[in-house]
């Protein structure tokens, strides 16, 4: 029997929040540590969100394992709105709670949510096994609600960086667990 696993990782800490942001001193010693924490399991394929914190994130780990990161769109981070929300805060909270909410210019948790799965669905159905997707706080809780609706907003509020959850897929059932340490 096949068993599938994709691990989705957090990036690694950041300077700010814009797509450009590089990582931190901090962030840039942890991406070496994900290639110690990586050092015992196969990874065959890694993708990445575009954002420079994220490939910046596993450039190590890729050099190490000798995998190409292919870029894909649909893992950027979930755009809560284009304009300032002082309450932003809150405001994402809710949308936690209500999934088709949106603000002027942002994505619904149900349209993050989408772009996320579908990257996932498309790795579950290819013929690799072990895929590593490097990713973003919001949009990653979101996909970890997906596979248990007890991962909420507390789950995204606890979520380090980096961390690392295993997705694993065994007859048509994926199992999540966070393996991050």
């Amino acid at each position: 029997m096949i068993k599938k696993i994709i691990y989705v990782v957090r990036h690694c800490k950041a300077v700010g929040q814009p797509s450009e942001s590089p990582l931190t001193e901090e962030g840039l010693k942890q991406s070496r540590y994900l290639v110690e924490f990586f050092s015992n399991k196969n990874i065959e394929r890694i993708i990445s969100s575009p954002f420079l914190r994220a490939i910046e994130s596993v450039e190590p780990l890729s050099n190490n394992k000798n995998v190409k990161i292919e870029i894909d769109e649909r893992l950027s981070e979930r755009i809560l709105s284009t304009t300032d929300l002082p309450d932003w805060y809150g405001k994402l909270k809710d949308t936690f709670k209500h999934k088709h909410l949106k603000f002027e210019g942002g994505e619904s948790s149900n349209e993050a949510a989408n772009r996320i799965l579908n990257v996932v669905d498309d790795v579950f159905k290819s013929k690799i096994e072990n895929t590593l997707i490097v990713t973003h706080g919001n949009i990653m809780s979101l996909l970890l609600n997906h596979y248990n609706d007890k991962f909420g907003f507390d789950g995204w509020n606890n979520l380090s960086n980096p961390d690392v959850f295993q997705l694993i897929l065994i007859k048509n059932e994926v199992h999540m667990e966070r393996i991050w340490r």
